[in-house]
């Protein structure tokens, strides 16, 4: 493989020359705000990075996969997908297991369709119920009898004691739901917590479902419950080595997303899009030469508390951790959603290090430093177990002008989807800043 990369990368190389010639090269990007002053590493990747091809790998993740839950089948589906891809790209691919906590989850068929939400742990398990729905809102008035009814609460009061008081009223099953409202985001499923145990499924359904119940009139619903357990989530790590021989270690370089979602979402801006925006520049990068070794890691079961990148950073030797130049995270690099406008670099300390500063650079040669900002401090995502240890490491987002905090209302919803939540400009544009930028930083002798 030595051989082939090297000759590959000294075309690659050629290539960027006749690119740097070419004036459509220099010409303004797509969203851009300044006209481009691109460095001749630049346009072996600038040139050759296409959200179209990272699309085909979007499809197959959040439409033929669809949710991809910690420890699941289906993430282990998404899991063997991935390793192929990068497989065939010629990395060498390892698969790291680690244990993933239970999963309380649920199903709802509602005519021909089939929605997945999330179970409370303290209903029945293993179990299935059907009956007409029966809206009580947030339960503030209950009726005498509720045999055999599937009943709809929203937005119950904290520290209310209406789902006791509906099933000891006799329903078959219990669906909560939470409505937000503008500006806030749409809610998710998710496992409702109960003071006790109770006899029959109680699930915890997304906004959309409770919209689409609502919208339907009167309907019978069927519902099932399964509580999942001893599972084992996955990391895939794809590793390639410095292309120029002999010399000094200098280290490695790191681009990394979640590939995981939560149950109920397909997942296609949180975090297909980081997923597919590694193998993308896998594709571009396999060859061309660095100083730097490249490793491409996708973390399992982050949803659920970063847990596969820190099981990662934890089995990291201090010897290992030193080699480590920097950490690209991307997580929801692709929104379609119109106010997310800005490209945010987020550092869990707010700090500059070797990464943001290698994206903001980036910007300003490809003309994007308008949509850049930041660093600004934010952890919630893979970047932090790392920020930990010590080593440099960011998050790059696409979100509101007005800070970092303010994301898409698709997030973690059942409407998280390629065609209501994916720009293929901004996930172009997300390849561009993170191409240049990890390609800089790999190529670069410290």
């Amino acid at each position: 493989m030595r051989r082939r990369s090297l000759i590959t990368g000294a075309a690659a190389v050629a290539g960027a020359v006749t690119l740097g010639l070419n004036p459509a090269a220099r010409a303004q990007r797509p969203g851009a705000s300044d006209l481009p002053d691109l460095g001749l590493g630049d346009h072996p990747v600038v040139g050759r990075v296409r959200s179209r091809k990272a699309m085909e790998h979007l499809r197959v993740l959040s439409e033929r996969i669809g949710p991809r839950i910690g420890g699941l089948e289906s993430e282990h589906r998404a899991r063997d997908y991935l390793a192929d891809v990068l497989r065939d790209l010629r990395y060498r691919v390892t698969l790291q297991p680690f244990p993933a906590p239970d999963k309380y989850l649920s199903t709802l068929k509602v005519g021909r369709s089939t929605w997945s939400a999330g179970a409370s742990r303290f209903g029945a398990l293993g179990v299935t119920a059907s009956g007409p729905v029966v809206d009580l809102d947030n339960g503030a008035s209950l009726p005498a009898d509720l045999t055999g009814k599937v009943v709809l609460l929203v937005n119950v009061p904290a520290g209310a004691t209406t789902v006791l008081d509906v099933v000891r009223l006799g329903a078959a099953a219990v669906l909560i739901g939470r409505v937000s409202t503008p500006p806030a985001g749409k809610t998710g499923a998710f496992s409702p917590t109960l003071t006790e145990n109770v006899a029959v499924p109680v699930l915890g359904i997304a906004q959309v479902h409770v919209e689409r119940l609502r919208a339907a009139g009167p309907v019978r619903v069927t519902v099932a419950t399964t509580h999942h357990t001893n599972l084992t989530s996955y990391n895939v790590i794809a590793d390639r080595p410095a292309t120029f021989p002999g010399g000094p270690d200098h280290g490695v370089v790191m681009v990394t997303a979640h590939y995981d979602s939560v149950p109920g979402s397909p997942g296609a801006n949180d975090d297909g899009s980081g997923t597919v925006l590694a193998l993308e520049l896998a594709r571009v990068l396999r060859y061309l030469p660095t100083h730097r070794a490249l490793r491409f890691a996708l973390w399992g079961s982050e949803e659920q508390g970063l847990i596969g990148s820190r099981y990662y950073v934890n089995q990291l030797t201090d010897a290992e951790a030193g080699r480590i130049a920097g950490v690209f995270q991307n997580d929801m690099v692709a929104t379609s959603h119109g106010p997310a406008t800005a490209y945010w670099l987020l550092s869990v300390d707010g700090g500059d290090n070797a990464t943001t500063a290698q994206v903001a650079a980036a910007a300003t040669r490809l003309g994007y430093g308008g949509r850049v900002h930041g660093p600004v401090p934010r952890g919630s995502s893979d970047h932090v177990p790392f920020h930990e240890r010590g080593i440099a490491s960011a998050n790059f987002s696409w979100r509101g002008e007005g800070g970092p905090h303010e994301l898409e209302p698709l997030y973690h919803t059942p409407e998280d989807t390629i065609e209501q939540n994916v720009s293929t400009e901004r996930l172009q544009v997300s390849l561009e800043l993170i191409g240049a930028a990890s390609y800089r930083l790999a190529r670069t002798r410290p």
